[in-house]
């Protein structure tokens, strides 16, 4: 065999290699998605420093094949999240992060009626059979305690209910610390999504282990 010919068989030999194993590495990618409000957009912050993209750059880091795909919509409640679920997940999502209701927490709407609308996304997502990780939030104390009292208690018992991984307070070690907020003492800033990120990453991980334990 010439050598002309057997690097031409060797190239091309390679370049299938390169193809399988490219063919195999998308396969294999999950694609986790972030659905939530301002607090999961990354409201005031650049895309790159916004909650999903963070979350990535750290699952990676840990040798997680892992896409989080930001949909986030600053200003939702959990009724618009869930007017808009079904068409803001892509095709292939492997499992969500559902951060919804601290707009309902800030305008007072009726526990009840988000209650209802967490209620119905978490039914929608258990008929598609994706994992959830529920990211919990509380009331702000100058909602009064009836009103405390009844918001706090939606989480837990959703995620009792449908028997989903549990993140009990999404902005923990955050929320009421100046150093960690924007300006407006609301949503994160750069230092307050790491923190953020730090927190829930356990969670993350076991959420990746529940998907493929699926597969």
């Amino acid at each position: 065999m010439k050598a002309t010919q057997a690097f031409l068989i060797c190239s091309l030999v390679l370049m299938f290699q390169l193809n399988l194993q490219t063919k195999t590495n998308a396969q294999t990618a999950l694609t986790i998605v972030a659905f939530g409000d301002s607090l999961t957009a990354g409201y005031g912050l650049k895309t790159t420093a916004a909650f999903p993209a963070q979350l990535q750059k750290a699952l990676k880091a840990r040798g997680h094949n892992v896409t989080v795909h930001n949909a986030g919509v600053s200003g939702d409640t959990a009724t618009a999240g869930l007017s808009r679920l079904t068409w803001s997940l892509p095709k292939k999502t492997d499992a969500v992060i559902l951060e919804l209701g601290a707009n309902d927490a800030l305008r007072g709407v009726d526990p009840g009626q988000t209650r209802k609308a967490l209620d119905q996304t978490l039914q929608q997502l258990k008929a598609k059979n994706i994992p959830v990780l529920l990211a919990g939030m509380r009331a702000p104390p100058n909602m009064g305690k009836t009103f405390e009292k009844k918001f706090n208690a939606i989480y837990p018992f959703l995620a009792k209910t449908y028997r989903v991984k549990f993140y009990p307070f999404f902005l923990k070690g955050v929320a009421a610390r100046p150093e960690l907020n924007q300006a407006d003492g609301i949503h994160p800033n750069d230092k307050g999504v790491l923190v953020i990120i730090k927190n829930i990453l356990p969670l993350v991980e076991g959420l990746i282990h529940t998907i493929k334990q699926r597969k």
